[in-house]
């Protein structure tokens, strides 16, 4: 996907390529195809060939117009070299392998060849490559020893076997060195796709941190509201007081509520705006629960065993939201108009927070879902997200959730399977 959206398709390099910008030799790549490339290797081609043929022996054969066209076929080629890798690695050794069979000078010849089998070998086109290369260098060994002097131009030019041992060195580190840029090129591409694994999932984790939260701050805040408008309704026309009592409670409740999905939302602000003023809940707001819980009819006894301790802001957090879950599940779904909240500080590096019920629990609502929501799998997943677990489900005629939390780990995310009640 293009930075303006659109859609651009591109040939892979090879089984694990993905480095941008593609490797080197390549310029152009998506953009047309690279002539300014291969007119640099064209005259380096030219001028370096002209300037070896002065200074090497006279049984060369001094460049005609036949030897410069030769020396223009290689880097006209490359042109192609990113459409079809495998004719033009095999179309530069032909041309390199005519040009030295007609005995014209040594130079950078090779270098059109060397463009088109480092090309060949990155976009995964190892075979041809290599078989291209063997027959380059084959075939000059024939012409250079087994072929008689007589047919060739440039009689009397016989190589011995110390250069032609210098070209097949020459050969194995050509083939080498593209092996270890491929290498090299993989394991960066490798490192790039495992950045954007990482980044995709660190994505999904802050989405789901952040979905259990709305689902948490909305859940409790409109069962409240719910409740309250359903009691404001039934004492409107007898009890206007009481009624007006419920619709203060509807207004702070849905206050409290858009200022925490406020702070919620403001994770997604930008670098340059303001960051939110207040600070996440913990268990320091817990008579806010049991109070919003009473405007709702459902008196909370808060009970503690051991020693309170600072938590970490993401374990205070976690806490406050399991409990704020649990007594909205109350709310909504027993008939009973009591709960008891136990913190247990006991163990050293945990805290246990449970929350129970005496039951029974209440019929369905008309309209209401099958199988309710997410909100034991919410948190189940902050559970898990710390390091710890919980557990939920029928106590005598009740209902009981019992979370365990470290209090060592200030976690919070993590991906877990989601379940629902």
């Amino acid at each position: 996907m293009s930075p303006s959206g659109t859609s651009t398709e591109r040939r892979p390099w090879g089984p694990a390529w993905g480095r941008p910008g593609g490797p080197p030799f390549s310029r152009g790549r998506g953009r047309g195809l690279p002539v300014f490339s291969s007119l640099l290797i064209a005259v380096l081609q030219l001028v370096g060939s002209a300037g070896a043929g002065r200074h090497q022996a006279s049984g060369r054969v001094p460049l005609d117009a036949a030897g410069y066209l030769l020396l223009l076929a290689g880097p006209a080629l490359l042109v192609l070299r990113q459409r079809w890798p495998v004719p033009v690695v095999v179309g530069t050794a032909a041309v390199t392998l005519v040009y030295l069979g007609a005995g014209y000078p040594y130079g950078p010849v090779f270098a059109s060849f060397v463009v088109a089998y480092c090309v060949a070998v990155w976009r995964g086109h190892r075979r041809a490559a290599v078989l291209s290369l063997l027959a380059l260098y084959g075939g000059h060994l024939l012409l250079a020893l087994a072929v008689p002097q007589h047919w060739l131009r440039g009689a009397g030019r016989a190589v011995g076997a110390w250069p032609e041992f210098g070209l097949g060195m020459l050969a194995l580190l050509l083939a080498a060195v593209a092996e270890l840029l491929r290498i090299r090129h993989e394991q960066v591409a490798a490192r790039h796709a495992a950045r954007q694994v990482a980044a995709a999932r660190r994505a999904d984790e802050e989405r789901l941190r952040m979905a259990r939260e709305l689902h948490d701050i909305l859940a409790h805040s409109i069962s409240l509201i719910h409740v309250q408008a359903g009691v404001a309704l039934e004492l409107i026309d007898d009890q206007p007081e009481q009624a007006r009592a419920a619709l203060v409670t509807i207004k702070a409740a849905s206050k409290e509520a858009l200022g925490e999905v406020r702070q919620v939302l403001g994770t997604l602000r930008g670098p340059g705006d303001a960051a939110p003023r207040r600070p996440a809940p913990g268990l320091d707001r817990l008579p806010e629960l049991t109070e919003q819980a009473a405007h709702a009819g459902l008196t909370v006894t808060v009970r503690t065993a051991g020693g309170a301790r600072e938590l970490p802001a993401g374990v205070g957090l976690a806490a406050f939201r399991i409990v704020q879950e649990a007594l909205t599940n109350v709310i909504r779904h027993s008939a009973a108009r009591r709960a008891e909240v136990l913190l247990d500080w006991t163990e050293p590096e945990r805290l246990s927070v449970r929350v129970q019920d005496p039951g029974p629990a209440a019929a369905p609502e008309a309209g209401e879902p099958a199988g309710g929501g997410n909100g034991l799998a919410g948190m189940r997943e902050r559970a898990a997200a710390l390091g710890g677990t919980l557990t939920a489900g029928p106590y005598g005629s009740g209902f009981r959730v019992l979370a365990v939390l470290p209090t060592g780990t200030d976690r919070s995310d993590g991906t877990n399977t989601r379940e629902a009640r």
